[in-house]
């Protein structure tokens, strides 16, 4: 029966997010009580109710900086105290500069992409509503990180810019601005539960409480139904992940978001004891030392064309050597063809299943059609 009860829960995963509630009157920001939001997953920002707002403390959920971002989160139109060192954001906020897809990926999970007046990059925008709006001049594309355009986004008259503060993208650019740049911390979380409940933080923002609240609980419930069906597997397959580049491998640490989903999908991550939760770049050799017992290896990237065993050992010819290659285990995702960053993280519960079909088919439905993982063909 519980095997049933998760297939009706990946059903419904899927349109979840486009139809998790359509009511899109901003709520005033809740109190300390029944509805408020709470970070349950996410290490990288914390919540505090106070008299007039919300306190907002965001952090680094790899604890790699010491930074802290404080906000203080106040119904529009009001004027409460705000405590020294935190800076004042009226909420609902009406017009936010995304900068990277996963940012985007919450406002088109929360149906809330009139939110949306400016983006980056179109490169691998897969959203149609995201494009019209584009075209119709509703949204309007500011730059590429490092090379901002500020007069664009000042004629956006933005409330905000969501921000990545750890990555190198030439925000020092956009301090003179005066608007405030948020943090979004979602890349750095170390769970994809976490990762995905940044939905409630951006629901904040715009008014819409209640609606990311409903929405992280389903995506929490289907994943979790679905961790549940790889609990007791015995066999718990190795997975190598990432590729080459200029000469050092980058991949997640062992107690990273990776590795924590191949746990989930009833695998075991290539670097088991390594106590990393960010990312670290590896010679060749380092990893290969580690891959023998790699029974799979998991490979996002965007190729023009058809990707193939071919292409990959055309790419360096070491790969051929790996016990993953060998045995025809890659898990693979093209970014030109599948939605990755643009929906994954809110998705967890998506992905996990593309794992699992790949790690134990025999969880799943025979005829489990592949969202955004498959097995190179």
């Amino acid at each position: 029966m519980k095997r049933y009860i998760v297939i009706l829960l990946m059903l419904l995963s899927l349109a979840a997010c486009k139809n998790a509630g359509r009511n899109r009157t901003a709520a005033p920001l809740p109190e300390a009580k029944d509805g408020a939001v709470e970070a349950k997953y996410a290490k990288g920002f914390a919540l505090r109710y106070i008299d007039g707002g919300c306190l907002v403390d965001i952090t680094d959920p790899q604890g790699e900086s010491r930074d802290i971002f404080r906000f203080m989160l106040v119904e529009r139109g009001t004027n409460p105290a705000v405590p020294e060192g935190y800076r004042k954001i009226e909420v609902p906020v009406d017009r936010i500069v995304c900068m990277t897809n996963l940012q985007l990926s919450n406002f088109i999970c929360l149906d809330a992409l009139e939110k949306v007046s400016g983006i980056t990059s179109t490169r691998h925008l897969f959203n149609e509503d995201v494009k019209e709006r584009i075209k119709e001049g509703k949204v309007n594309k500011i730059g590429i990180e490092g090379n901002f355009d500020n007069e664009t986004v000042l004629a956006l008259d933005p409330g905000l810019i969501l921000i990545s503060p750890f990555k190198r993208g030439g925000y020092e650019a956009l301090r003179g601005v005066d608007v405030p740049l948020v943090p979004h911390l979602g890349y750095k979380e170390t769970t994809p539960l976490g990762q995905a409940e940044w939905i409630k933080f951006i629901g904040m923002l715009i008014g819409g409480e209640e609606k990311a609240n409903t929405t992280f609980a389903a995506i929490e419930a289907r994943y979790n139904a679905l961790r549940e069906l790889t609990a007791n597997v015995e066999n718990r397959p190795v997975v190598l992940s990432g590729e080459l580049h200029g000469g050092n491998w980058y991949v997640g640490g062992g107690r990273s978001f990776l590795a924590q989903i191949f746990r989930d999908a009833g695998g075991e991550y290539f670097l088991p004891d390594d106590e990393h939760s960010g990312g670290m770049n590896l010679d060749f050799e380092t990893v290969y030392s580690k891959t023998a017992a790699a029974r799979y290896w998991r490979i996002v990237n965007s190729y023009d064309g058809t990707y193939s065993y071919d292409a990959l050992r055309a790419t360096d010819a070491r790969y051929a050597d790996l016990t993953a290659f060998k045995e025809k285990g890659v898990i693979y995702c093209n970014m030109r063809e599948r939605p990755f960053y643009e929906n994954m993280p809110v998705q967890p519960d998506v992905v996990l299943s593309d794992l699992i079909h790949i790690l134990h088919p025999e969880l799943l439905p025979e005829d489990y059609q592949p969202v955004f993982y498959s097995l190179l063909k």
